[in-house]
């Protein structure tokens, strides 16, 4: 399985060239084309087009280009969904999903629409239906057609759904984003958390990715450029963290070790469960290399 870091997912509105042009020196991992909530009814047509350009045009080097599209239900879903088709871009973010049917529905349309396999499905959980039914949405990821390989949160949404307030810690919504997390680890899939929107709090942006990351989250989606340096910095593993994750590994590969379930290392009792977890720490740290060279 190949190991991608998620790290940083910038969205840029699909309707400013400008930002679509810098989007490709910034050192976000993922950048988001937005033709939704960042572009008007009157340029979503023209915001489309912009975006499939750029795609085309390419020079993004190893940052992973989602294209994030109307809902389906919308007067532009559909015709974002065959454009973006033929441009393939690494992923189409689907809004508003609420029910299994509308992974499986925008599928379908992606591959009516010539979609080639690479071109992935992610989904935003932005409605209370989708965290009602959080566990039957991701299990599509169970079935390839469905092409389901991250979530993203949506909390500014959700929040205005259910009238909950975001305080700071977010504690109105912690369990919703714990019932995501569970669901994503569940049926292996990623899961990025929502944005931050006060972009004078670097110090409440820090936290936020530091609880995300605690809960177990691969990366935060962000508004602007000059919070991905922070977001980088919380979700790529520090040193002291990649020095334990070697010598759990080393331990366990050792042959005294190798029928062994659980060791004594530098007095701790650990299981292969943590070196499962210290595996996947190495491998997103490779990758993150990979991505800065």
């Amino acid at each position: 399985m190949v190991v991608r870091p998620r790290r940083s997912a910038l969205y840029m509105p699909g309707s400013n060239a400008r930002a679509l042009e810098k989007a490709r020196t910034l050192p976000a991992d993922v950048i988001i084309i937005d033709l939704e909530d960042a572009v008007a009814p009157e340029a979503k047509a023209a915001a489309r087009e912009q975006a499939c350009a750029a795609i085309r045009a390419g020079g993004f080097g190893k940052r992973e280009v989602v294209i994030r599209v109307n809902s389906l239900a919308s007067d532009w879903g559909r015709a974002d969904i065959a454009a973006v088709a033929a441009v393939s871009p690494h992923a189409v973010l689907i809004p508003k999903v609420s029910t299994p049917g509308d992974i499986m529905m925008a599928a379908s349309e992606l591959r009516k629409a010539g979609a080639l396999e690479i071109t992935r499905l992610w989904a935003m959980m932005e409605t209370p239906m989708a965290i009602l039914n959080a566990d039957s949405i991701v299990r599509t990821a169970r079935d390839p057609s469905s092409r389901l390989d991250a979530l993203v949160m949506g909390t500014n949404d959700l929040a205005k759904e259910t009238r909950a307030r975001i305080t700071k810690g977010r504690a109105s919504i912690a369990p919703w984003l714990a019932i995501c997390v569970a669901g994503a680890r569940a049926y292996g899939v990623d899961l990025l958390d929502g944005v931050y929107g006060d972009l004078n709090d670097i110090d409440g942006l820090r936290a936020e990715c530091e609880q995300g990351r605690d809960m177990g989250m691969d990366g935060k989606t962000l508004i602007h450029p000059a919070q991905i340096a922070v977001c980088n910095e919380v979700f790529t593993p520090d040193a002291a963290e990649l020095a334990w994750s070697r010598k759990l590994v080393a331990a366990f590969h050792a042959p005294e070790n190798a029928a062994k379930g659980a060791i004594a290392l530098d007095g701790k009792m650990v299981e292969r469960l943590h070196a499962e977890i210290a595996r996947r720490t190495l491998d997103i740290a490779a990758a993150i290399d990979l991505m800065s060279n």
